[in-house]
């Protein structure tokens, strides 16, 4: 752990497209330095920015996104520090590195108690697997149909579901929905995928009805296994 009082900040920038050994440079650096034990890294993306070649890189433009700055910052003692540069600098052949002189007025790590390992009970059987095709843009009482159906969804007592937004789809209509920077699309797809019982399914599925105006709903046989952390034992009562 750090410890209070004099240290280096450094920040190193890459564009992210920048490959090193077949992996985007930013990941390679931070588990470089994981691995020689730094106390804590952070990568950061930028919204835009340019560097001595004087172009603009930002997210507004689908080609010039491709470069976008990546900061990556750190903050070790001087003697670590010093023994790290020489890597990074090899590492980074297309970039900045920055070395500041800081000071560390608070370290604190809490100590997490190890939970001991719980078995697991395993329930198996036959059940139903629902899926539900909307738009992205579809409502239900002024809010997101695909929100609203969750909602109801717990209420009923079903035991999960997952929302699935699409980067690209059609629909009856054969009008294409993509998601892109020169193709902006405010009715994406989305599916909202339950497995149940198909007792309880089979009670859901008229209120889902209900609920849309366009869209798919999908029923298929299935057999799941789920498994479920047993509860933790119970403290016994203070006696005193």
């Amino acid at each position: 752990m750090l410890q209070k009082g004099p240290a280096k900040k450094v920040t190193i920038y890459v564009n992210e497209d920048t490959q090193y050994h077949l992996q985007p440079l930013y990941e390679a650096i931070l588990t470089y330095l994981m691995h020689k034990g730094v106390a804590g890294a952070t990568a950061s993306r930028a919204a835009a920015g340019f560097g001595p070649h004087q172009v603009m890189h930002t997210t507004k433009t689908e080609f010039l996104t491709e470069h976008l700055p990546m900061r990556i910052e750190f903050v070790e003692s001087e003697e670590k520090v010093n023994a790290l540069i020489p890597s990074l600098y090899d590492m980074v052949t297309d970039g900045l590195i920055e070395v500041q002189d800081t000071t560390i007025v608070k370290s604190v790590m809490q100590e997490h108690a190890v939970e001991a390992k719980r078995p697991h009970q395993k329930q198996q059987g036959k059940g139903k697997l629902l899926r539900i095709y909307m738009g992205e843009k579809d409502t239900w009482n002024g809010e997101a149909l695909y929100d609203a159906i969750v909602k109801q969804l717990r209420m009923m007592d079903i035991s999960g579901a997952t929302v699935y937004r699409g980067i690209l789809g059609y629909g009856f209509t054969g009008q294409t929905h993509k998601q892109g920077f020169l193709h902006l699309s405010h009715d994406l797809p989305v599916m909202v995928s339950v497995i149940e019982s198909a007792e309880k399914l089979n009670e859901a599925m008229e209120t889902i009805e209900n609920m849309m105006k366009d869209g798919l709903i999908v029923m298929s046989d299935v057999e799941f296994i789920r498994l479920v952390h047993s509860p933790a034992p119970l403290e016994p009562p203070d006696a005193t």
